[in-house]
Parts: structure tokens; sequence; C-alpha cells
């Protein structure tokens, strides 16, 4: 239970950190999609470890293999099966921590679920499992350029420092163009700074990934459970590390008497529009064709180079002491993962949208 996701376009992930291999299913992507395999290889090369001095060390290409679903370059409609190495597992850095638990870790809370541990960098607890889900979203995501959506996130927090331009003002392809990923260059150099510093004390900092979902169709979402923001919540609150969700005009609302932030529609050619985008692109839960944008708040990782009191599995107090290759924050390589995980939300729905009309049958 609990290893797959979507309904229409849907994935089952599987494997450990230092296991031989992850992995991911795809079910339900649609026959005659021209894969280009090289942007599946760029989209893994964005979450690889060993990326900057701000990143775990850990060397990791993540190089994909396809095995089922695609015949001479298009997807076949068949399940696509890819599996993704592990080259560099060092599971002897966590043999001091093979009964002792964690703070913050999943050390406890899967030890009592299942009895039993696979301590080695937190087995299927680690955040290593997403790169199945970028390859898989990476694939969603080629589904959705042909019908021109399009989705870019970026670093908009780290600790305290916020940017505080708004997304429209930026350009954010160019989050691309520096190892933070923050569209912002006197911002971005500003977090690499801080985050260099927090990597020095040996301590690790939290931050905010904010993502824009571009050209979504209006009409895309379904109530009352399945709500559109609700399913991108789930997706966003399902990734590792995670704490907090918001979207739209978020927990910032609150301020906002109801004469500031209703949406006024108005009519531009043939589309229906908003002056403003407060609801941040949903309404009752379906897309009303504005950008849909969200903040995903991230904690710091809970692997510290700094002793740290616990208990073991007899529950005698021990001292954890941090080894290993982790991030000093998570941030700049969880931005393809939240996008990813967003392809994975719209394809889905768009999916699911064709079957509510007769005329698609």
């Amino acid at each position: 239970m609990g290893n797959s996701f979507g309904k229409l376009f849907k994935i089952t992930t599987f494997g450990e950190s230092h296991g031989q291999a992850l992995g991911v299913i795809i079910e339900g992507c649609p026959a005659g999609l021209e894969l280009d395999e090289s942007k599946i290889i760029a989209e893994m090369q964005r979450r690889k470890p060993g990326q900057s001095k701000i990143t775990t060390q850990r060397k990791e290409e993540d190089e994909i293999q396809i095995k089922s679903g695609v015949f001479e370059g298009k997807t076949t409609g068949t399940p696509i099966g890819i599996v993704i190495n592990n080259s560099d597992q060092k599971s002897k850095d966590y043999s001091h921590i093979s009964d002792k638990f964690r703070p913050s870790h999943a050390d406890y809370t899967y030890f009592t679920k299942y009895g039993i541990r696979d301590y080695r960098g937190g087995g299927r607890s680690s955040a290593r499992e997403t790169a199945a889900r970028v390859a898989a979203g990476a694939i969603a995501k080629q589904l959705l350029e042909t019908k021109g959506i399009s989705i870019q996130a970026f670093v908009s927090q780290v600790g305290d420092l916020k940017l505080e331009k708004h997304y429209g003002e930026l350009d954010l392809a160019k989050a691309e163009e520096n190892i933070i990923r923050c569209p912002d260059p006197e911002t971005a150099a500003q977090m690499i700074d801080l985050i260099d510093g927090v990597r020095k004390d040996r301590d690790t900092i939290g931050g905010v990934v904010s993502c824009v979902i571009k050209n979504t169709p209006a009409g895309i979402g379904e109530p009352v459970f399945d709500r559109l923001h609700a399913e991108l919540g789930k997706a966003m609150l399902g990734i590792n590390a995670v704490k907090g969700f918001e979207y739209g005009s978020g927990f910032e609302g609150v301020k906002m008497r109801g004469s500031e932030h209703n949406d006024a529609f108005v009519q531009e050619g043939d589309a229906v529009k908003t002056k403003t985008n407060y609801s941040g692109g949903i309404q009752g839960g379906i897309s009303n064709g504005e950008d849909i944008y969200f903040n995903v708040a991230f904690k710091p990782v809970a692997t510290i180079m700094i002793d740290q009191e616990s208990v073991n599995e007899s529950g005698e107090a021990v001292t954890v002491s941090g080894k290993g290759r982790h991030d000093p924050c998570v941030v700049p390589r969880a931005v393809p993962i939240v996008e990813a995980m967003a392809a994975l939300v719209i394809v889905d729905y768009i999916l699911l949208a064709k079957s509510n009309k007769l005329q698609d049958f």
C-alpha cells in the first residue's frame, strides 16, 4: 500500500536508497507519444546528487533504462517500466545507527509499522526514491507539452531569506542558471552563501519551492473529495521533508477582505479571464484557466553532522552521530521533484476530464 499515485495516469515506484536499483511502472500513458529520452535524462540530471557544494556529494549518474512500453521511439499504450541503478552506495556509513533511532527520521515509525528496519540510508523512506518520480514526471511533462502546458518551479526562500518579487516580474527560466535555482541572481547569491555557511556549521536549513503551471485549460478537476488543489496538496505533501503546502493567496489571504480577495471576471476575446488571481487558478476545486501557482515548504534535512541524543531499539539512551553524505538544504534538488509531481497530477486530471463528457467517448 502507498506506493502508487494517480488514477488514469498511474505510477508505482519501487526500490530503496542503498538497494540494487530504483524504478517506476507507469500505466495509462496514451499510445503514440514521441518520447524524447534526452528530456528524461535532463530532468534526472537536475535532481541527481553531487551537483554542487550545496548538495550531497553522493555520486549517482541516475542513468535510466526504459524496459518496456516504448517501441521505435513512441509509447505503445502498455505499461512503461524504467529502472535506475544505484552505483554509489556506502551502506557502511549507516552501520553505526543500525539499532538507533535518528531524530526526525522515519527510523522509529518504520520500525514500529513493519518490525524490521533497513537502516541503509533510510531504505524506502529515503528521498532517493524520488528519482523514480522524476523519471515518470518527465514523461508526463512531455505529454503536457503537446497541449502547450508548462510547469516551472524555483526556490523562493531559504531560512528567513525570501524572494520578495512576484513570479510575474521574473524570468523563471533563469532559475536554472545558478546552483540554488532561484530566478533572481542577487537573491540567489545570498541564498547560496547562507546554505554554505550552514554546511560549514555542520547543520542544515529549510526553504520553500514555488511552482507555476501555465496554460492549464479551464474545467480540470473533480468534485468533491478530488479537488484539483487537494490532489496537488497530496502530491506535494507526499514528497520527503515537506511540511506545508499553500496555493493562490494561501495563508496571506486571511489578511484580506472579500472585496479585495475576489477575482473579478472579464471577457477577453473568446476567453473568460480574471482581473486578479488570488484563487491561484483554481475555484471550487476546478481550474479556471489562469496560472496555477503554489508554495511547498521543506524542513531542514534531519541528518546533521552534530551529535544528538536519542534511544535505540531497546529503549536505552544513546548518542547519534551524523555521518555520510547529505544535503545541507534540500530545496535546490527538490525543484524538479515538485515539477514532476505537479505534472503527474495535471496529466491525470486532463485524462479524467475526457471521461466526463459524452462527446469525448
